[in-house]
């Protein structure tokens, strides 16, 4: 805990104030992380227009927020303790890349899941090299986009 409040910057006292162990920290910080998450992804709108602009928003929305990403997804044990309930969920996305084989700009041979786990590891990658200082952040949804269009549309 005394590392977590120099990072943040307060004091002990302060953070023992609120947060009783490391614990309870990290669980109130992965269930805020989700609700962020969340939050952006429906701010996305992915269900205007046509896939691949809701795919690029997504994306956008995604890297907008990556630092609570590579928090929740970096490391499994962060939502270890994290009931099913208030768990992520990948419905929208996945909704959205069915969305997008059924429109034909994503390859309808690929599963929907292979597509999100490809996806998902381009945005964690991405925004762990921009936080890492290896990316500008300006460009990281850009190349994210170009990565996986390239990566999933059909061929021809």
């Amino acid at each position: 805990m005394p590392e977590i409040a120099t990072v943040a910057g307060v004091g002990r006292t302060t953070l023992h104030r609120y947060f009783a162990d490391r614990e309870t920290l990290i669980y109130e910080a992965t269930l805020d992380a989700i609700r962020v998450v969340t939050e952006a992804a429906d701010e996305a709108a992915t269900d205007d227009g046509p896939a691949l602009e809701a795919m690029r928003r997504f994306i956008t929305a995604a890297v907008s927020i990556g630092e609570r990403l590579v928090f929740l997804f970096g490391d499994p044990a962060v939502l270890r303790d994290i009931r099913p309930a208030q768990a992520p969920t990948y419905e929208l996305v996945l909704n959205l890349i069915t969305r997008g084989q059924h429109e034909g700009v994503f390859d309808p041979d690929l599963s929907p899941i292979w597509i999100r786990h490809a996806l998902y590891g381009l945005i964690l990658q991405g925004c762990e090299q921009a936080m890492a200082g290896a990316l500008p952040r300006h460009t990281v949804a850009p190349l994210i986009t170009r990565t996986f269009e390239r990566g999933i549309c059909p061929a021809g």
